[in-house]
């Protein structure tokens, strides 16, 4: 079992900026790949960004590339979420969780924290 617990959201204006914390317990961090991923209200939830294990390489979507930097500290069991340039349509409640291989597909991440909300003022 992996533990996950977020935390960082909140209240920004348009063009601010939050960075999401992940902290992890449980089974070695180093052993999962993380992702992130959000809802928003009234939509499906969505990838946002992952990584891997050692926090080599990192995947994004195409809306939040360029905008959000995904990485990791496995000495921390933390996995971290720095979003810039934010926008309105970036509100949305953005979860954390762990996989067993890298993948943009929910149904492949076992372990899931509670989530943080994130909202975007214009």
């Amino acid at each position: 079992q992996v533990q996950l617990v977020e935390s960082g959201g909140g209240l920004v204006q348009t063009g601010g900026s939050l960075r999401l914390s992940c902290a992890a317990s449980g089974r070695p961090f180093s052993a999962y790949v993380m992702g992130w991923f959000r809802r928003a209200p009234g939509k499906e939830r969505e990838f946002v960004a992952a990584i891997t294990r050692g926090g080599t390489n990192t995947y994004y979507a195409a809306s939040t590339k360029g905008r959000f930097t995904i990485s990791r500290d496995n000495a921390k069991n933390t996995v971290y979420l720095q979003m810039n340039s934010l926008n309105p349509e970036d509100t949305a409640v953005y979860s954390c969780a762990a996989a067993a291989i890298m993948s943009q597909e929910e149904l492949e991440y076992a372990y899931w924290g509670q989530g943080t909300q994130v909202t975007v003022s214009s």
